[in-house]
């Protein structure tokens, strides 16, 4: 079986906005789509990590998304579409100082197409934050 190389090419037309931390869109050709389920800041055993900690949940939410990928071959760079859902809006404005530092630790410089959700509950009570999205593993 031959599989063909993946490529993306980041797409942010000029005529919109320049976007800051997500890209408008990602096309790619090649590789095998991998679907992310829901990751919250839990732990191994289903616990959530900082329970009133959204910089820490979200970086532990990403941990465990990474875990995914590399379970199917992939890396977080080979995200292609997130969504985040937030218990509160707010709460992510202010730290998204701190939230950046986090994702560019974690992916670099990379940003993939992304959408924030403000959400008034999550299936697991202390999670602030949930991911889900979209990979191109190639």
């Amino acid at each position: 079986m031959t599989i063909t190389p993946m490529k993306k090419t980041i797409l942010n037309p000029t005529t919109l906005s320049p976007p800051t931390g997500f890209s408008h869109g990602i096309l790619t050709e090649g590789g095998r789509l991998l679907f992310l389920a829901g990751q919250t800041g839990s732990d191994e055993r289903g616990r959530i990590v900082e329970p009133s900690d959204l910089v820490a949940q979200y970086d532990r939410a990403i941990a465990n998304l990474d875990a995914v990928l590399r379970a199917g071959g992939g890396t977080l760079t080979d995200i292609v579409k997130l969504n985040i859902f937030v218990r509160d809006r707010g709460d992510y404005i202010t730290k998204r100082k701190a939230l950046g530092q986090v994702h560019r630790r974690r992916f670099g410089a990379y940003y993939p197409t992304m959408a924030l959700f403000e959400v008034s509950a999550l299936f697991q009570e202390d999670a602030l934050v949930e991911l889900e999205g979209i990979a191109v593993v190639g």
